[in-house]
């Protein structure tokens, strides 16, 4: 209970929970639309989902000059690699925000938007945002394992295949960094929400749903242990 409370202290604690039971809901009224026993509670969880949607835009109001401001300290950043992919995601961010709140706008019917236009943009932004983390996550990860090769850190190598061997020493130099891991699994999964909305992809809303609770599980778990956190952020 000290852990609800204290995530919804947080404005961004309250917009994860809020995204957990979006997406979770999503996955529900997918399965479950076709079983008659739960047909009345798909339609119920389906129109929920919406709520929530509206809910995270409104939470997120004005946050589109928060990663702006952010993107101007992270120029500052030593690292090349970093600074350049951080401030490109920040600033992709920033757009998606700022069409976001386009959205909710129309939606709420302060003026006539076409709502199908700027969803299409906001997940545009979205997509490079996204993509430029996980452009980060690799650099992080590559950087890792040079690090600890150099260091000539010893390894036990099992009886794997050369496949099996390769995932398991990736695992190896990244059981002591959980922040890396833990970011490139969100990214992972929240890279094919926008990729399906677009048409690149073409998962099932319950699919999506998947992984929209999945990324939200882990952002939650690093709010709960900062420490878990990647940073710069």
């Amino acid at each position: 209970m000290d852990i609800v409370l204290k995530l919804n202290e947080q404005t961004v604690g309250r917009d994860k929970i809020i995204r957990l039971l979006q997406y979770g809901s999503r996955a529900y009224w997918y399965y479950a639309q076709n079983t008659r026993s739960t047909q009345h509670s798909a339609e119920v969880l389906r129109s929920l989902e919406y709520t929530f949607s509206s809910f995270r835009k409104l939470l997120r109001l004005g946050r589109c000059l928060d990663s702006l401001y952010s993107a101007l300290k992270v120029m500052k950043y030593p690292d090349l690699a970093i600074r350049v992919t951080l401030t490109l995601s920040k600033i992709s961010n920033a757009l998606f925000l700022l069409a976001d709140h386009i959205i909710w706008i129309g939606r709420v019917g302060l003026l006539r938007v076409n709502i199908e236009k700027w969803s299409k943009i906001a997940n545009k932004y979205w997509l490079m945002s996204i993509i430029m983390n996980l452009i980060r996550d690799i650099y992080e990860i590559i950087t890792i394992i040079e690090h600890d090769e150099g260091k000539n850190v010893l390894m036990r190598k099992p009886n794997f295949s050369p496949d099996m061997w390769k995932q398991y020493k990736l695992l190896f130099h990244l059981k002591n960094h959980k922040d890396i891991a833990m970011d490139a699994i969100k990214n992972g999964c929240d890279l094919f929400i926008p990729l399906t909305a677009l048409g690149f992809t073409k998962f099932s809303p319950g699919t999506i749903g998947i992984f929209g609770v999945v990324s939200s599980i882990v952002g939650l778990y690093t709010l709960i242990y900062p420490l878990c956190k990647l940073t710069p952020a």
